[in-house]
C-alpha cells in the first residue's frame, strides 16, 4: 500500500509538472489537452469547466478550467499526458505521423478520454473513433470495461457508468493491463455542462438530477484513474470499500 500511495503521489506530481504548457498556468494544475475534430468544434468546453469546479471542490486535485488544443503529431505531446477527444461529428482524420506519435504517447503511459456528445452509437463520432482506434492499434478493439474494474472506485464507488443518457456504457482499450483509452459514449461531459448563467444545458435522461450526480462521480473517477491507475485496487482498501458498499 505504501508503495502504491507513493506511486500515486509521484504520478500526480509528474502530471502536474508536465502539464504547465501555457504561460500563466501554475505548475501544480492539471491541464487537459484537446485533440482535433474534423469540424473544429469544442462541445466539451462547458462540461470540462464544471467538472474542474467540482474536482477542485470535492478533491485535492487542481485543474485548468480550459482545455488546450494539441496536435497529435507534436513530438512534445507528452507535455499534456491527459488528452480528451470529444466532437460534434467526426474526429479529425490522422496521418501516419500523427498516428505513430499518438500510439507512442499511449504506449508510454499517456491517457486518452473519449466522450461522445451525441450519445449515438453508430453515429459519425462513434464511427470515426472506432476507425481511428483500429488504425492506432491494429487487431485490438474497444471493449466494455467490466463492472469490477478499479476505475469505478478510484475516488467514488460507482455501481454503473452513466452520462446524459443513462443507457451508456464505458469502453476502453488496455495497454499492458492499463486503460490507455477510456470511451464514455453517453455524453458524460454533456451531463455536467452549465451555461454562463449557471443553468444546466442538457437534461439527463431518464434519471434527472440523481443521474447527473452519478455522472459527476464517474467523471471524477476517470480523472483519478488517469492520475493514480490501480492505487485503489490495493488489498488494504478492501474492507473500507466493502463497508462503503453496505451503506
Amino acid at each position: 500500500m505504501r508503495f502504491t500511495a507513493i506511486y500515486c503521489l509521484v504520478l500526480v506530481s509528474l502530471l502536474a509538472w508536465g502539464t504547465a504548457v501555457a504561460d500563466g498556468i501554475p505548475d501544480e494544475r492539471l491541464v487537459i489537452g484537446r485533440l482535433p475534430c474534423a469540424g473544429g468544434e469544442n462541445p466539451s468546453a462547458h462540461g470540462i469547466r464544471q467538472l474542474v469546479w467540482e474536482l477542485t471542490k470535492r478533491t485535492s486535485v487542481e485543474a485548468e478550467p480550459e482545455t488546450v488544443a494539441v496536435d497529435p503529431a507534436d513530438p512534445d505531446l507528452s507535455r499534456t499526458p491527459f488528452l480528451l477527444w470529444s466532437c460534434e461529428g467526426a474526429v479529425a482524420e490522422l496521418d501516419q505521423q500523427a498516428l505513430s506519435n499518438l500510439r507512442r504517447f499511449l504506449v508510454m503511459g499517456g491517457f486518452l478520454w473519449v466522450d461522445d456528445p451525441s450519445a449515438a452509437p453508430g453515429g459519425a463520432f462513434d464511427r470515426s473513433i472506432r476507425f481511428t482506434v483500429a488504425r492506432l492499434f491494429p487487431g485490438k478493439n474497444l471493449e466494455q470495461v467490466p463492472a469490477g474494474h478499479v476505475i469505478f472506485k478510484t475516488f467514488f464507488l460507482i455501481s454503473r457508468p452513466t452520462g446524459r443518457v443513462a443507457t451508456a456504457g464505458l469502453e476502453g482499450l488496455s495497454v499492458d493491463q492499463r486503460l490507455a483509452i477510456v470511451y464514455s459514449h453517453g455524453d458524460l461531459l454533456g451531463a455536467l455542462a452549465k451555461d454562463l448563467y449557471g443553468n444546466w444545458e442538457k437534461v439527463c435522461e431518464p434519471g434527472g438530477e440523481v443521474q447527473r450526480e452519478e455522472s459527476y462521480r464517474m467523471a471524477i473517477d476517470i480523472v483519478f484513474y488517469a492520475l493514480c491507475l490501480d492505487y485503489k485496487n490495493d488489498r488494504v482498501h478492501l474492507q473500507f470499500i466493502l463497508k462503503r458498499r453496505r451503506l
